[in-house]
């Protein structure tokens, strides 16, 4: 018993259910001496990004992969009808669906194309840059990534300005091109979004304005890694600049090709966002896997679980991808 300042009797005793202060420090320190006796603080670090990848990555993954094996539209999500599990069956509606292939098609060939023009455009600015002064360097990167942060929809909204029959820039600059240019009158109220090829050439072109900065960064960081003695010691044996960059500086970046490759497949393969705003649902008979799937998901008529088996296809389609180049990169020594 103790006095308290009033002069009465108290009790040192701890609120119930609440531990005593040194007994918690005794614990606190019984678990740090665990954490560094078996390194574990690493992990203990890891663990809030851990239960954040699985509340927005891992969960949905499993509701979408559960989706892909049952009957689950609209009636089922409200409620309407009962959900039901029918097997691999979605995805032998999709493998026997003849746009399913169509659409595959055109995003191999439109990844084929907009993949190695990013990597050489962003390749050519980032030798650039490293040619340039410091504040030059630093003004013209600064420039470029403000299109690489500028949001999809509001970069397809500007191309889509830019090529709007009604009084767009690109129609009207090449209605005043001379005709031994291409140019002509013949160009005035040309829509550039109502059939394939003029619709994906737009699309490149919007894709690689987008994504070339942050190649040319990426290269640009790699290039400053690279001792200036090996360019030199190139130059004296004669050799020209593509042989420089062939012969010494591409096989240093190897790794650094590696992630770039795969990161442009991976964001060029099922792009959505820029086709559904710069072309529309219902404009083309010929999409893309990612138009393909919102189409199966919210049109002809609504259907989710068809829509989650198309996801899982693309990201298998990536995964075989990925796997394959990483495993030829690593018999050829780029990585280890």
């Amino acid at each position: 018993m103790v006095r308290t300042i009033t002069g009465r009797p108290g009790n040192t005793d701890s609120p119930a259910g609440r531990p005593e202060p040194a007994a918690y420090g005794r614990r606190r320190v019984r678990v740090a001496v665990f954490i560094r006796r078996h390194h574990l603080a690493p992990y203990v670090m890891l663990v809030p990004s851990v239960i954040a990848v699985g509340i927005m990555v891992v969960y949905p993954a499993i509701q979408i992969a559960a989706h892909s094996f049952q009957n689950y539209g609209l009636p089922q999500a409200t409620g309407v009808q009962p959900i039901s599990w029918v097997g691999f069956s979605n995805y032998s509606l999709i493998l026997h669906d003849p746009e399913f292939w169509s659409s595959l098609r055109i995003s191999l060939i439109f990844a084929a194309v907009v993949v190695p023009l990013t990597l050489v455009t962003g390749t050519l600015v980032g030798l650039l840059l490293n040619r340039l002064g410091r504040k030059m360097s630093v003004f013209v990167s600064s420039s470029a990534m403000i299109a690489w942060a500028t949001p999809a929809v509001s970069a397809s909204v500007i191309f889509y300005w830019l090529v709007n029959p009604d009084g767009g820039v690109v129609d009207w600059a090449l209605a005043k091109f001379p005709h031994w240019l291409g140019g002509g009158a013949h160009w005035a109220g040309y829509s550039w979004t109502n059939s394939a090829l003029p619709a994906y050439t737009v699309l490149t072109v919007l894709l690689v304005w987008q994504s070339f900065p942050f190649i040319a960064v990426s290269v640009l960081a790699g290039l400053k890694t690279i001792p200036s003695e090996l360019h030199e010691s190139a130059r004296v044996d004669g050799a020209n600049s593509w042989r420089i960059f062939w012969r010494v500086t591409y096989p240093l970046l190897k790794p650094i090709y590696l992630v770039l490759l795969l990161l442009s497949i991976i964001w060029d393969f099922g792009v959505f966002t820029q086709v559904y705003v710069l072309i529309g649902p219902g404009n083309m008979d010929e999409y893309n896997l990612g138009m393909y799937e919102y189409e199966r998901a919210f049109t002809m008529p609504p259907s989710y679980s068809i829509a989650s088996a198309l996801a899982f296809v693309l990201t298998l389609i990536l995964l075989v991808i990925t796997v394959g180049y990483v495993r030829s990169s690593i018999r050829q020594g780029a990585i280890k």
